[in-house]
């Protein structure tokens, strides 16, 4: 999606403080923080939300919580939350799926 802020993070067509990343994720700190150690944990492909997830996205879904937990490790939380946001009555703000991460 060409005006998705993520798929221009996800391309660094756009700055962001980028900590993991491979084919599939990225993963940045949130610009806006709510904990010492606040990451988003995005996608490559656009999808708009959890409510638009289809069964073939189920690896890829399963991966963000994966990589949640990795990173989690790496930056040495022993406890932290995950989060996602569906929708705008849920909190969503970018129309493309992220998952919170949130510790420390």
């Amino acid at each position: 999606m060409e005006d998705c802020i993520f798929c221009k993070i996800a391309k660094k067509e756009i700055p962001a403080e980028i900590v993991w990343e491979d084919d599939e994720a990225v993963v940045f700190k949130d610009i806006k923080p709510k904990a010492p150690v606040h990451l988003l944990i995005v996608p490559r492909a656009h999808i708009e939300s959890v409510k638009d997830l289809k069964d073939e996205h189920q690896s890829l879904a399963a991966k963000l919580i994966y990589v949640a937990r990795d990173v989690a490790a790496e930056q040495g939380l022993n406890g932290y939350k995950l989060t996602f946001h569906v929708g705008r009555e849920g909190g969503q703000i970018v129309d493309h799926i992220h998952l919170h991460l949130l510790g420390g």
